[in-house]
């Protein structure tokens, strides 16, 4: 068996880390833990030897009537047994090991008045206060039971809890270190015969019990009663294998933990220099982080979170004409930004003519306060409405008939890129599109400008944009994509945020000379395509990753050992 060989490189995501501890306690009660133990231990009492004296000690309790007896329980099936287990083991019941009780319920209004800021008493905990396994329980919720209340059962120190009801029946599980009362949600089981309620907890954890627990769910919210639950099979260990199997799994899980820790600490530091080596450079264009991190592009960005960043930060310094500043000193005889600024006036002035687009009211001038940063030269700031043509007006309706004629022969756009469905205006030329509404315009998950190509429908959720020349475009697309849009839109997240035509059109727009737009454009490209390439890398790590830990879950439960194809 593999396992340990690999813990390192299978804590490498969190994910794997998570299920490579469920994992450690599948392979605990099934006693693959503990072969080598078990050799340096043949003559340890026997798990029926343990089971016998379990039921002396039931026998004894039930006749003090300390708990109540209860019906007898079958004796466990070969067809009920889910798992293999080692000689000297045994198959019993919840039922049968231990007190299985559930607490008592208070009603809201009650617990306010009685139970609620008192001193002293028992911790009263709830199915919210129960976490998923080993985490701690909460004992400071402000809720005790005084000592004297006579009606509330008590789940002594060292009961593991399992809550029964509800989206969290099941999963949630943990053992008390001191004596509680709890709510009838959760089931106490108080062993006999001094079973390991670490080895209980272990097994409440595995998927194979919890698959045991759903198989006997019922009811809309879902939950289990006492007595199914009460029924399910258990394997049951020597007691001194209990202890070893106990030792053991707190110790990997300790092994586990360190090792998660330290990627967390790896990916922090690295994600903290990545931002300030990017905040750097976007602010003071540092061309010592720029190339130390061009250096180990690799090694820095194997993280998604740090290839955003790194793609918000690309756009952020093409705007400010940070990435063209060689180009400039090589190109220092072209045309400012606002001859083409002009030629747009006269576009839109034509179209206007032609009765194509509606006139607008001429915008406001743009004031210092406005102003972010300081642009090179041959760049001027603009009005978003000034440097582009508002195609909104020139969507040509279209009947129905006509639609389904022509459906099959167009793409389908809306603010969420390309969709799957037909709206009533179509397009023929290359425009950008803006996302009009909808939470991505704050969280930005994905581009709210894109560009559209050929023959397409455009949905009445999406802002139509047109301008003189077609790098024009694609320079306003990397603007729209690179700004924080939040101070321009109104309504509340998430779906009822709204980036009106108005206000779109007055955002300030640092608006290079078409020349530069050119190449910033293709050098946009360059690195975006850099991005791209390493998302892709970061997906074949974590599927190799995600394979690996594949392998080692079918080594245990299908005994196929694949691993060696790893290494």
């Amino acid at each position: 068996m593999h396992l340990l060989k690999h813990f390192r490189e299978l804590t490498v995501r969190s994910k794997n880390a998570q299920e490579l501890k469920g994992l450690i306690l599948q392979l605990a009660v099934q006693g693959k833990l503990t072969g080598k133990w078990r050799e340096e231990n043949p003559n340890v009492e026997t798990a029926t030897v343990l089971l016998k004296r379990v039921k002396e000690e039931k026998t004894k309790l039930t006749k003090e009537k300390k708990v109540r007896k209860g019906k007898t329980s079958s004796k466990v099936t070969n067809e009920e047994k889910y798992l293999q287990i080692p000689k000297k083991w045994e198959w019993s019941r919840l039922i049968e090991i231990g007190n299985l009780f559930n607490g008592n319920s208070v009603n809201k209004a009650v617990k306010e008045i009685k139970y609620e800021g008192l001193e002293e008493g028992f911790s009263y905990l709830g199915t919210k206060d129960i976490n998923y396994g080993f985490e701690k329980l909460n004992y400071d919720n402000g809720v005790k039971i005084p000592f004297y209340e006579p009606k509330f059962k008590i789940a002594h120190k060292k009961t593991p809890l399992i809550c029964s009801e509800g989206g969290s029946a099941g999963k949630k599980c943990g053992i008390t270190n001191q004596d509680i009362c709890f709510g009838n949600k959760l089931y106490a089981l108080e062993q006999y015969g001094d079973i390991e309620p670490i080895f209980i907890l272990s097994l409440y954890q595995t998927p194979i019990f919890y698959k045991e627990f759903q198989s006997r769910m019922t009811g809309i919210i879902g939950g289990i009663s006492i007595n199914s639950f009460g029924e399910i099979p258990i394997p049951i260990p020597p007691l001194e294998e209990q202890k070893a199997i106990v030792e053991i799994v707190e110790t990997l899980f300790k092994e586990v933990e360190q090792l998660e820790q330290l990627t967390v600490e790896r990916i922090t530091l690295k994600e903290r220099f990545v931002v300030s080596a990017l905040k750097q450079i976007a602010t003071n264009n540092s061309k010592k982080e720029w190339a130390y991190l061009q250096e180990h592009f690799y090694s820095f960005f194997n993280e998604t979170s740090n290839i955003k960043k790194l793609r918000e930060t690309v756009l952020q310094l093409a705007v400010q004409g940070k990435f063209t500043a060689g180009w400039r000193a090589n190109n220092p005889n072209i045309e400012d930004a606002n001859q083409l600024l002009k030629r747009i006036e006269k576009e839109k002035a034509q179209l206007i003519k032609d009765k194509k687009i509606k006139k607008e009211k001429p915008l406001p001038p743009i004031t210092k306060d406005e102003i972010p940063y300081e642009l090179p030269a041959g760049w001027v700031w603009s009005r978003f409405g000034d440097s582009s043509i508002n195609m909104d007006g020139f969507r040509i309706p279209l009947s129905k008939a006509d639609r389904a004629k022509r459906q099959g022969d167009y793409d389908y756009y809306g603010a969420q890129g390309v969709i799957d469905h037909i709206d009533d205006f179509i397009f023929n030329k290359s425009l950008l599109l803006i996302a009009e509404d909808g939470g991505n315009l704050l969280r930005r998950t994905k581009p709210v400008a894109y560009m559209a190509h050929g023959k397409y429908w455009v949905n009445n959720h999406a802002h139509v944009v047109d301008t003189v020349d077609e790098y024009t475009k694609l320079y306003l697309e990397i603007f729209i994509n690179s700004i924080d849009l939040s101070p321009h839109l109104n309504g509340q997240p998430p779906m009822q945020i709204k980036l009106n035509r108005g206000k779109l059109n007055l955002i300030s727009t640092s608006f290079p000379p078409l020349q530069e737009q050119k190449a910033i454009v293709h050098k946009v490209n360059a690195l975006m395509g850099l991005c791209d390439a390493l998302e892709q890398q970061v997906k074949r790590s974590q599927k190799q990753s995600e394979q690996l830990m594949q392998s080692v879950l079918r080594e245990v439960f299908e005994g196929k050992k694949e691993l060696e194809a790893f290494y």
